[in-house]
C-alpha cells in the first residue's frame, strides 16, 4: 500500500484517520470544536506541525480489501516529525474490518467525537509523544580522574581529624568503583585530565620501555578511554611522555600542545570521536597556556603552547558536523576553564585538571558543563549527561569518595601487590624522625628552612632557595621512612649553584618582601619597614649573622627547576648556574640520615619593624 505524503518532512510517525463518519464533517470539523478539550493548542514549537498546521488534509490512496481496486477519499494527518519508523492506523471505508499488514485498524464508523473515541486519540497521541521524545533522547554517564599523581596505593586522608587516619584512594578502588558503575550501565565514558605521573616512587620505575610505565598499564586494565597529559607528566622527558603515551591504548589529546613547525607532538593527537550510547562525542585536549612556568626548561625545549581558546574554537567548528557531543579534556585549572567556557560557543562539557579543585556539583558556565575531582585519586568524579539533538537537555554530577576498603580485591590486585612489595622493598626504610610537624605554606615554613638549608650545605653555599610548589605534601612528627621524604620531594630535580653580589641580593630580598613570591630561603635574615608611597625599606640584611656587602660575591644553592624560574621567583635571570650530580631529593635525604632527629622551626628571619 503506498505511503501518505510527508506533511512535516523526513521519516514521520503519521497518525490517519479517515474524514468519514456518520454524523458528517469528519475528523477535520471534530478536531476544531475538540482540540481544547484534547489538549492541543494552537501554539507550539515551530517545524513540529502542531496546532492547525498539525492536521492537513491529503488524498490517500486505499486499496478495498475484497476487489483490490483503489479508491480516492480525503483523510486527516496528524505528523510528528523525525520519528524513526512510522505507523498507519486508519479506516477504510465499507464493512471490511481485516486488519491490513501497514496499519491498525480503528472502528470510528460509528460516532467518530464519541466520548470512546476521543478518549482513545488522546491516550494514543500522548503516548506516542512521550515515546518519539524518548526515542530522540540518550543518555552517557562520563567517569573522570585528574592530577593522581601516581598514588596507585591507599594513603591517609589528611583532612580527617580522628586518629587513626582512614585510607584513601589508589587503583584497586578506582578499578572496584569503575568496574561497579559499568556492570550497570554499558553508556560509559571513562576519562582523565592528566598529571598521572609524581608523588609516588612508581614514577622512576622502569617498565615497558618508561619510566612511569606501570601507571599507564594499570590504566589499560581499567579501560580508560581518553586522556590528556599535564605539565608533570614532563617531569622526566619528552622522551619519556612520548613512551607513556605509546603505552596507552587510549589516544592521548593535546590540540595546542605542538612543535616549532607547528605539528602535534609527544605522540598527542589533537581529538577522536568515540561512539557511545548512541552518540558520536567529539573530545579535544588543551594543556596550560603558562607550561612554561610549570616545566622544567629542559624538559620543553622546541616546544610551543597554543591559545586554548583559540584552539576550542577551531576544534568545536571541526566537532560540530561530525559529533552529537563536544568535550574539552582539559589540564589548565577551573579557572581557566571557566574563562574557556565563557569565550566560546559550541562546547557541551569540560573535564578539567590541574588546580585541583573538588567540584562537588559541576559547574555551569555559557551552557557548558564543567566538572574536577580534586586530587591523588581520592575521588572518581561521575557526570550524567541526557543528550537531546546535540544539545545537553539534563545532567547530574557528583563526586564518588574512593574510600579504601581492606581485602577488597580486584582485576588489578596482583599487579599492584607486586609493584607495592617492590617499592616497599627500598622505600620502606626508617631514615629519621621528625620531632615537629612539617606544614607547607606562604612564607617561613619549618619545611622550607630545613630542605633549604640542607641544598645549601650539600652545595657548600652560605644562601639556599627553593620554590613552595616543589613541597608537594607535609608530615606528621614521628618517625619519617624514605617514601615519606619522597612523597615530600617526588621530583627529580637537580641541585644546582649560582653567584650573587651583595647588592643584587638586596634587591631579590626587596622583590621578595613586596611581590611575595611563592619561595622558601635559608641563610638571610633581615629587618625592613614600609617606606613612604608604599615601597620597602630594608633596615638590616645579614648572611649567616653578618651584614651584606654590597660589593661581595654570595655563592647560593638552588634547584635547576628554580634556575630555568628564577624571573618569576626573584625578578631576574639566573646567570651561569653550576649543575651537580645529585638531586634534591639525595642531598635532603642525607642530611636527615645525618641529624637523625630533625628538628626545624619557624625563626621569623624577615621582621618587619614599625
Amino acid at each position: 500500500m503506498p505511503k501518505p505524503p510527508a506533511v512535516c518532512g523526513g521519516e514521520a510517525f503519521r497518525l490517519a484517520i479517515s474524514s468519514s463518519s456518520t454524523t458528517g464533517g469528519g475528523f477535520s470539523d471534530f478536531y476544531r470544536r475538540n482540540r481544547m478539550r484534547l489538549g492541543i493548542g494552537s501554539s507550539a514549537p515551530q517545524g513540529c506541525g502542531f496546532g492547525n498546521a498539525f492536521f492537513r488534509p491529503f488524498l490517500w490512496r486505499t486499496k478495498k480489501w475484497t476487489t483490490g481496486q483503489f479508491v480516492y477519499r480525503e483523510s486527516s494527518v496528524i505528523s510528528i516529525p523525525t520519528f524513526p519508523f512510522s505507523y498507519y492506523i486508519g479506516t477504510p471505508r465499507g464493512r471490511h474490518r481485516a486488519v491490513h499488514p501497514a496499519f491498525f485498524l480503528i472502528n470510528t464508523t460509528n460516532k467518530v467525537h464519541s466520548m470512546r473515541s476521543r478518549f482513545l486519540f488522546a491516550a494514543l497521541t500522548v503516548l506516542l509523544w512521550f515515546t518519539y521524545s524518548q526515542a530522540q533522547q540518550h543518555t552517557l554517564t562520563i567517569l573522570h580522574t585528574n592530577d593522581m599523581h601516581a598514588k596507585f596505593t591507599p594513603h591517609e586522608a589528611f583532612w580527617v581529624k580522628s586518629e587513626p587516619k582512614p585510607m584513601v584512594g589508589g587503583f584497586n578502588e578506582l578499578t572496584y568503583m569503575v568496574d561497579s558503575i559499568r556492570a550497570k550501565n554499558s553508556s560509559i565514558l571513562l576519562l582523565d585530565a592528566g598529571d598521572v605521573m609524581t608523588g609516588n616512587p612508581i614514577s622512576d620505575i622502569e617498565s615497558k620501555g618508561a619510566q612511569g610505565g606501570a601507571l599507564f598499564e594499570m590504566m589499560n586494565v581499567i579501560g580508560y578511554d581518553a586522556s590528556c597529559p599535564g605539565n608533570h607528566d614532563l617531569d622526566i622527558s619528552q622522551e619519556n611522555l612520548c613512551r607513556l603515551v605509546s603505552i596507552g591504548k587510549f589516544p592521548s589529546l593535546s590540540a595546542n600542545l605542538v612543535n616549532n613547525k607547528g605539528e602535534f607532538s609527544l605522540g598527542n593527537k589533537d581529538f577522536t570521536i568515540i561512539q557511545r550510547g548512541g552518540l558520536r562525542i567529539g573530545i579535544f585536549g588543551l594543556i596550560l597556556q603558562n607550561l612554561a612556568g610549570m616545566v622544567n626548561q629542559n624538559n620543553i625545549v622546541g616546544l610551543k603552547v597554543l591559545s586554548p581558546i583559540e584552539t576550542a574554537r577551531k576544534m568545536i567548528a571541526v566537532l560540530k558536523p561530525k559529533a552529537d557531543l563536544i568535550i574539552a579534556l582539559t589540564h589548565q585549572g577551573v579557572e581557566e576553564d571557566s574563562e574557556l567556557a565563557a569565550n566560546v560557543t559550541g562546547l557541551d562539557v569540560i573535564v578539567g585538571g590541574h588546580s585541583h579543585t573538588r567540584l562537588k556539583q559541576p559547574r555551569l558556565v555559557n551552557g557548558t558543563v564543567i566538572v574536577q575531582t580534586g586530587s591523588d585519586c581520592e575521588n572518581l568524579g561521575v557526570l550524567h549527561l541526557t543528550v537531546e539533538k546535540k544539545h545537553v537537555t539534563k545532567y547530574d554530577g557528583q563526586l564518588l569518595q574512593l574510600w579504601a576498603h581492606e581485602g577488597r580485591t580486584t582485576r588489578l590486585s596482583p599487579f599492584i601487590d607486586s609493584l607495592k612489595t617492590a617499592i616497599d622493598k627500598e622505600y620502606s626504610e626508617v631514615i629519621g624522625t621528625l620531632k615537629e610537624d612539617w606544614k607547607r605554606g606562604n612564607g617561613e615554613t619549618s619545611i622550607g628552612n630545613f630542605i633549604t638549608g640542607a641544598m645549601a650545605e650539600a652545595a657548600g653555599a652560605e644562601v639556599g632557595f627553593t620554590n613552595n610548589h616543589g613541597f608537594r605534601k607535609d608530615l606528621s612528627a614521628g618517625p619519617m621512612t624514605k617514601r615519606d621524604l619522597y612523597e615530600v620531594l617526588p621530583f627529580r630535580n637537580i641541585l644546582a649553584t649560582f653567584q650573587l653580589s651583595g647588592k643584587d641580593l638586596r634587591s631579590i630580598m626587596r622583590y621578595y618582601l613586596t611581590k611575595k613570591p611563592a619561595i622558601q630561603i635559608t641563610g638571610v635574615t633581615c629587618q625592613w619597614r614600609r617606606a613612604d608611597g608604599g615601597g620597602i625599606e630594608i633596615l638590616k640584611l645579614e648572611v649567616k649573622g653578618k651584614s651584606v656587602d654590597d660589593n661581595r660575591m654570595y655563592i647560593c644553592a638552588t634547584s635547576d627547576f628554580f634556575a630555568g624560574q628564577a624571573m618569576q621567583y626573584v625578578g631576574r635571570e639566573i646567570e651561569q648556574p653550576i649543575f651537580f650530580r645529585q638531586t634534591v631529593f639525595e642531598a635532603v635525604e642525607k642530611a636527615v640520615r645525618k641529624a637523625k632527629v630533625v628538628s626545624s622551626k619557624i625563626e621569623n628571619r624577615f621582621q618587619e619593624v614599625q
